[in-house]
């Protein structure tokens, strides 16, 4: 290894490496730092997750290794797969004896047996990954490449280290981790390998949801998932892993009107939330806000293509979409659903003469989400004109000062009702009824129409007097000049 790449070796790191190459040693095991730290190391990155390969029991060096550390120091094995794992502070190290595999084509899941570092190397997935650093004292600090990962990384380069078709054949999950690792290094992918992932892209098939949807969030969580998205859309994986987002390519021309292509504008919404949050389920926000377009797609003679309904039908489509991909179905659906569906909402209250009421509906429904909802419509400007895009801004600025006022003023933003269903049966006698909901129901809309104000007081007299009018009459017949004195 030359000088320079051992200067990119964080001190940490370093230390590791020389504590793993010392228990190592002691049991008679050639030793390597392998993949992810290497490549990291080398790019001036800084990583926390260490793996290590040796040329004998990944187990028992792990063992090894957690002796020296001390006696409250636990070891994770799990031997279906022949690994160890020890976290230690901010430290998670992994430990794997190195193996060759062999492939079935219809499943991922190799035939394991032990090998070289050689071996190991070669099963590796792309270049890049597939160097070694020596931890042994003797050598300490060499490294082992050869498949010329090193100059990969430095041309920006993905490519696998055997003949591409063979190694997504081997494991198809590679196709995706190709892309995965493009988008989140601004790599591009080697010209041959980025054609066997068009030829190969069927063999998706056989991998679970739950590993491919792993790999989608990634990419959403890049820095620009654009670019990842494009690149699954060009090899067709995208219409396999992700269809519903393919149905938005494309545009339609009828009497000279066109649309815009909602695909294109998807990625484009993505990456400008991207620039602002790291939000995984705000970013899945952004990228179904517009899923329902295709059916609800529409031309009339008079002002061209409309989308009427398209937040409602998409709201309705996130839990199906969730579902399918595997993706938790409590709150983030829950919250993807909301943004979906009240994300044309604060575009109408960009009027000058919005009404109050306006938006304390929108605080009301929206709740303590109403800023990642700012956040999404903010990123939905997607004009190519800049003065309309800055225009539009400032009109969001003006939306986000006139919800801070209204919410200072009616605290509606997590609204709780200041008469309960409870508080009402109890005044007026009665039973779980349809009086009680329309009570209920009636002092909401009050409050959000401006009529009373948030406050138990005021919306007591509400009460009694909507009770009054239905028929009702308080069990304590001094609680109407009670509560009207309060």
């Amino acid at each position: 290894m030359t000088t320079s790449a051992l200067n990119r070796i964080g001190s940490g790191e370093t230390e590791w490496f020389r504590r793993i190459g010392q228990a190592a040693d002691a049991l008679g095991y050639p030793c390597f730092a392998v993949g992810g730290i290497v490549r990291n190391s080398l790019l001036g990155l800084p990583s926390k997750d260490l793996d290590f390969v040796c040329e004998g029991s990944g187990i028992h060096l792990a063992e090894a290794v957690a002796a020296k550390l001390g006696p409250k120091v636990k070891v994770q094995v799990f031997k279906n797969f022949g690994t160890a794992q020890i976290r230690y502070g901010e430290w998670d190290l992994e430990f794997v004896g190195a193996r060759r595999e062999s492939y079935r084509r219809d499943s991922r899941k190799p035939i394991v047996e032990d090998g070289s570092i050689a071996d190991d190397q070669l099963r590796r997935d792309f270049t890049i990954n597939a160097m070694a650093i020596r931890v042994n004292a003797k050598g300490f600090g060499e490294l082992i490449d050869p498949f010329d990962g090193q100059a990969d990384l430095e041309r920006k380069c993905i490519r696998t280290p055997l003949e591409p078709d063979q190694t997504f054949g081997d494991d198809p999950l590679r196709m995706m981790r190709a892309i995965r690792f493009a988008a989140q290094l601004h790599f591009e992918i080697h010209p041959e390998t980025l054609s066997s992932i068009a030829r190969q892209k069927a063999r998706i098939s056989i991998i679970s949801q739950e590993r491919t949807t792993e790999e989608l969030n990634k990419i959403i969580l890049t820095r620009k998932p654009s670019e990842g998205f494009l690149l699954l859309f060009n090899t067709g994986l995208l219409d396999l892993v992700f269809p519903e987002l393919t149905t938005l390519h494309g545009v339609e021309i009828r009497e000279g009107k066109a649309h815009k292509d909602n695909f294109y504008h998807t990625l484009q919404v993505l990456d400008n939330l991207s620039q602002t949050s790291d939000h995984l389920w705000l970013r899945w926000s952004a990228l179904l806000h517009d899923i329902a377009k295709p059916p609800t797609k529409r031309f009339n003679r008079e002002i061209g293509w409309t989308f009427h309904g398209h937040e409602v039908l998409g709201a309705k489509m996130v839990p199906k979409i969730f579902r399918q991909l595997k993706l938790p179905l409590g709150d983030p659906m829950r919250l993807v659903e909301k943004l979906v569906l009240l994300h044309l909402r604060p575009i109408s209250l960009t009027r000058e003469n919005v009404t109050d009421s306006a938006i304390r509906r929108l605080l009301f429904e929206a709740g303590d989400d109403i800023d990642l909802l700012m956040l999404l419509c903010e990123a939905d400007i997607t004009s190519k004109n800049k003065r309309k895009v800055i225009r539009y801004l400032d009109n969001f600025n003006m939306v986000r000062q006139k919800l801070q006022e209204v919410e200072a003023y009616d605290r509606v933003r997590n609204w709780q009702p200041p008469v309960s269903g409870e508080d009402i049966m109890e005044i007026f006698g009665l039973q779980p009824s349809k009086e009680v909901g329309e009570i209920k129901n009636a002092i909401r809309e009050a409050i959000l129409d401006g009529v009373i104000h948030n406050d138990e007081t005021e919306a007591r007299r509400f009460m009694l007097e909507m009770g009054a009018r239905m028929g009702l009459t308080p069990v304590d017949g001094n609680l109407s000049s009670e509560a009207t004195d309060r």
